[in-house]
């Protein structure tokens, strides 16, 4: 009998190494996983359920660090990643009055038009929730279409969004404007500011916001570019309240 042969009704489930169990499951059912088996002794075994999938959990290797947040993981591929994240980090708020940013365990942010976010476990596992239509390879550096401060915006939205390396799309966009802000368009400057904004908010860095605001403010733009400029503002200003927003 061949692959070609069976019939295609088959359920892949992860399994994902767990170093507390207790801790494990309250964060996920802060989130509206349904705790389905749980079990210490005579050996850790977790399995939760939501939605329309499982997630299960069993005794980790003795040398696991989950600081290092290399754990284990899955993919879950869904139509629109939206509603999920909008979904998980209002569960938050319900749950502990704040969206868990950063630590362990967080959510990572998710801006408008991206294709995915990921939810890191007490154990370190990552949980990538990915629009299926998202584009299946990436230009790391940057798109090849693209030439000087655009390209460098565009390697810097992969660091970003898809590798959730604030910094290193820090350093990217810091080190384009510096390599060509002077020969740049007066929109990819202004775009190239407001990213800066973004990403030190993100990162809880003051330092340059006002002068970087200041610059941008400077910046003659059609009205249009202007919007494309704003759009990135009320990221940032969405991400500063996503950090700080407090209902208890």
């Amino acid at each position: 009998m061949t692959a070609s042969t069976i019939q295609a009704n088959e359920t892949t489930v992860p399994m994902m190494p767990c170093v507390a169990v207790e801790e494990t499951a309250e964060f996920f059912q802060a989130l509206g996983f349904r705790v389905t088996y749980k079990q210490t002794k005579p050996y850790i075994y977790l399995s939760l359920e939501w939605s329309g999938f499982e997630l299960h959990f069993r005794k980790p290797p003795k040398d696991l660090n989950p600081a290092e947040e290399n754990s284990g993981g899955c993919l879950v591929w869904v139509d629109a990643v939206a509603p999920y994240h909008a979904a998980f980090t209002q569960a938050m708020r319900e749950t502990y009055g704040k969206v868990l940013a950063t630590g362990r365990p967080r959510i990572t942010r998710f801006r408008a038009g991206a294709s995915r976010f990921t939810l890191i476990d007490p154990s370190g596992n990552q949980i990538a929730f990915i629009q299926c239509d998202e584009p299946k390879e990436l230009e790391y550096g940057g798109s090849q279409k693209l030439q000087g401060l655009a390209r460098v915006l565009d390697n810097a939205r992969i660091y970003r969004d898809f590798k959730y390396d604030d910094r290193a799309a820090f350093r990217a966009v810091k080190s384009g404007l510096r390599k060509h802000g002077a020969t740049a368009p007066a929109v990819e400057r202004a775009l190239a500011l407001a990213t800066l904004v973004e990403l030190a908010i993100g990162m809880d860095e003051r330092e340059g916001i006002e002068e970087w605001t200041t610059e941008l403010s400077a910046i003659r733009l059609t009205a249009d570019e202007r919007q494309r400029v704003e759009g990135e503002l009320r990221n940032a200003a969405d991400l500063r309240r996503w950090l700080t927003e407090d209902t208890r």
